[in-house]
């Protein structure tokens, strides 16, 4: 399996406790690791850290006797003895071949380039309207992008703020016009164009945001207590762009049953091409792609 978030390592657990030998090998901190608070998971009455949540997962995994290993995956090949996983800085003592995949790597986010960012995430700052939009009751916030999943995000946190102003660099969107129309006619929702992020300021938690005009240079402060970046994420999928087929954002197509354009090969997670990116979702994916291998192994 490569990829430790929910996705693998549910995946890891499935196909342990059918009784085959399972190594997951990890990258290391994927996004869940910054989210601050999770809400939404089956469970857990009170929010868990991503973090807290990663941690309980590997614990778990490791208490079954699957191995994790901390390395990041170059490249993948088919041999007759199976596929083969090549990583960086790698031993010619060290050689990783299975007889089948799970791909489970994430996505990393693109962030905007401001001042504050880091320090805020999960202090006001997030990137995920799903997971976090309740808490942001009554609040006016800001979405800083122009693109469907912008504009989509926008929409789903207006049954929750008071206001949302929605930043983007240019004098017009990139999203699709039916959403464009939905948004240009929600009372929630104002529009500033032409203006880029450039600091956050606040003390414990954000309580504003500077903007510049990308002609004048001016400045302009936002009063708001919650920042949305969605200027588009980048699938975790270079290493194997040339071994299973891909959309035209790099992330692997997969079927109903997780498998790949590569017979042996399954997606899970975040980085398949799918509607919906929650935790929730990347565990269902494991445990469909977990299943799916056992058969295929089986077979």
């Amino acid at each position: 399996i490569i990829g430790g978030g929910p996705a693998g390592i549910t995946a890891g657990i499935y196909i342990k406790r059918a009784g085959f030998k399972v190594l997951i090998i990890s990258k290391g901190e994927g996004a869940l690791i910054r989210t601050e608070k999770i809400e939404n998971y089956y469970g857990f009455e009170t929010p868990i850290s991503g973090k807290e949540l990663i941690e309980k997962g590997e614990k778990q995994a490791k208490n079954l006797g699957i191995e994790l290993i901390k390395k990041e995956v170059i490249g993948v090949k088919y041999t007759e003895s199976g596929f083969e996983v090549m990583v960086a800085n790698q031993s010619k003592d060290d050689k990783y071949v299975a007889k089948t995949l799970v791909i489970a790597t994430g996505v990393n986010r693109n962030k905007p380039n401001m001042k504050g960012l880091q320090e805020f995430e999960g202090k006001g700052v997030s990137y995920c309207a799903v997971c976090d939009g309740a808490f942001f009751k009554n609040k006016d916030v800001v979405i800083i992008g122009g693109g469907n999943s912008a504009l989509e995000e926008s929409l789903y946190l207006t049954q929750f703020v008071n206001k949302i102003y929605i930043v983007i660099r240019r004098d017009v969107f990139r999203a699709d016009k039916i959403i464009q129309d939905k948004i240009l006619n929600n009372d929630k929702i104002e529009i500033i164009t032409k203006h880029v992020p450039k600091a956050i300021i606040g003390d414990s938690t954000v309580k504003g945001i500077i903007l510049e005009h990308v002609d004048t240079k001016e400045e302009k402060r936002l009063d708001v207590e919650g920042i949305f970046p969605y200027i588009g994420s980048i699938p975790n999928t270079s290493f194997v762009k040339d071994v299973v087929k891909l959309n035209s954002q790099g992330y692997i197509i997969t079927n109903e049953k997780m498998e790949t354009s590569v017979e042996g090969i399954y997606g899970a997670g975040d980085v398949i091409d799918k509607q919906l990116r929650q935790v929730v979702t990347a565990c269902g994916d494991g445990a469909v792609a977990a299943q799916m291998a056992y058969h295929y192994i089986n077979k």
